[in-house]
């Protein structure tokens, strides 16, 4: 094996004879020396060590530790990935800790015990591997929809329905909580539709005072109000040929909505102040988080629009429902937002990933972005944590196979049990096990039918 396809180990140390003698003792790996920051720095930016075993004490401060700290927190923000192993004197600990607070992944103490030394590298080397595998894994495109992060199975199965519905022209409505992502998946039913080479355009029926809406969607002619110094063209017009997406649709005034009916009955519009009936060839979209079916029974919303609208309705769920997805999409907005603000950190810490599992996210994927984005800036350390995301784990969370079974068999003993009125017979038939079988796990639970 040559040495360009081993491992490469940086190592950042002046004293000329150490080394000579790291070189030689990590002779199975494609070592690089660097004796002071800047070298060091080249030295990353050309062969993007795994791993980085540094001296704490360099020129031009041999008796300090500055340069070194500089050095780390320098490396870190060009290679977040690299693990940095930090060499200390013997009794500089509180040095080797704020180190590690620095972004240092480790330190070893002087005077050096290779054996120990060659455990500490080895170990960085397996983590920064299970760290890449990690990264490549969640960087694939697990749903089947640009812009899209899902492996919930739900999720997948609207994934599905939108590349169905794209191609016709159904008129379709998603329904779902605020920050869920209706809008991402109204670019996606435009983005694989024939109509994708022409526009999309958005309007927030919610956004736009009443008196506007009107001229906002048709547009207007020139002279039809004080300020219509010119004809303009409403958004219905601008997406001519392409998809208009209508959002918060259950905010539309009444007396709008009569005349949104009509354009979506004739596909004609007229500009307010107009008398010309205009045809116009678009694809609508709407979006609310309202419940419309309630609406039309309260008389707030018309019944022959809420028919019109919903010949497609797709419901996207909470993100609390998503099985999986929390911390995938945690991880797709780390990964992005790091790269963009040039970020030292580089993953969750174990109780920030169970956090981000079990907090409810009321604000849905909204307000998962924010939080995160809030955490990166406000992180010390390589790995976020539930302080950073001011979040808290709101229940206990265990992955522990084994408990998830036994939660479910006592779960579905209870429910057949009760469904049954404590008939064994009947219950073991409704389970699929035997009796003795049956018998045998009520006693083992504990389960009093």
């Amino acid at each position: 094996m040559s040495k360009e396809t081993e491992k490469t180990l940086l190592i950042v140390e002046d004293d000329a004879g150490l080394q000579s003698q790291l070189r030689w003792h990590f002779d199975a790996y494609n070592v690089v020396i660097a004796g002071d920051r800047e070298s060091a720095i080249a030295a990353v930016r050309q062969h993007e060590p795994a791993v980085i075993l540094q001296d704490l004490g360099l020129p031009p401060d041999e008796e300090g530790v500055e340069e070194g700290f500089k050095t780390v927190q320098e490396v870190s923000s060009i290679s977040p990935s690299s693990k940095i192993i930090v060499v200390t004197g013997n009794h500089d600990y509180e040095n080797a800790v704020r180190a590690v607070a620095l972004g240092a992944y480790d330190f070893y103490q002087k005077p050096i015990n290779t054996e120990t030394l060659d455990l500490i590298v080895q170990r960085a080397y397996q983590m920064y591997t299970l760290e890449e595998q990690n990264r490549k894994l969640h960087s694939q495109q697990t749903s089947p929809l640009n812009g899209i992060i899902a492996t919930d199975p739900q999720m997948l199965r609207i994934c599905s329905t939108i590349e169905k519905v794209a191609p016709t022209t159904v008129t379709t409505t998603l329904l779902g909580e605020s920050g869920t992502g209706k809008e991402v998946f109204a670019k996606a039913i435009h983005n694989i539709s024939p109509r994708k080479d022409k526009r999309f355009v958005a309007i927030n029926c919610a956004a736009v005072p009443e008196n506007l809406m009107e001229s906002e969607l048709f547009g207007y002619e020139k002279g039809a109000f004080t300020g219509a110094n010119k004809q303009t063209i409403g958004k219905v017009e601008v997406a001519q040929e392409g998809t208009l997406f209508l959002d918060e649709i259950g905010d539309m005034p009444l007396p709008l909505q009569a005349k949104l009916l009509r354009f979506l009955q004739e596909r004609v519009i007229e500009r307010v102040g107009g008398r010309e009936e205009l045809p116009v060839d678009v694809r609508v979209v709407c979006a609310t988080n309202k419940n419309l079916e309630e609406m039309v029974a309260e008389g707030t919303f018309r019944e022959d629009l809420y028919y019109r609208i919903c010949e497609m309705v797709i419901n996207i769920p909470p993100l609390r429902e998503r099985e999986g997805d929390k911390i995938l999409l945690a991880r797709h907005f780390l990964e992005t937002m790091t790269a963009d603000q040039k970020s030292k950190v580089t993953g969750f810490s174990t109780e920030a990933t169970q956090a981000i599992e079990s907090y409810p996210w009321p604000g849905n994927i909204r307000e998962m972005e924010n939080k995160i984005k809030r955490a990166i800036i406000m992180c010390d350390t390589k790995h976020i944590n539930p302080d950073d995301l001011t979040i808290e784990a709101v229940e206990s969370f265990s992955i522990n196979l084994r408990q998830v079974r036994q939660d479910a068999e006592k779960s579905a003993i209870n429910r057949a049990l009760s469904m049954t009125d404590g008939n064994y017979s009947a219950a073991a038939k409704l389970l699929g096990v035997t009796r003795p079988t049956l018998y045998d796990l009520v006693k083992k639970y504990n389960i009093t039918a």
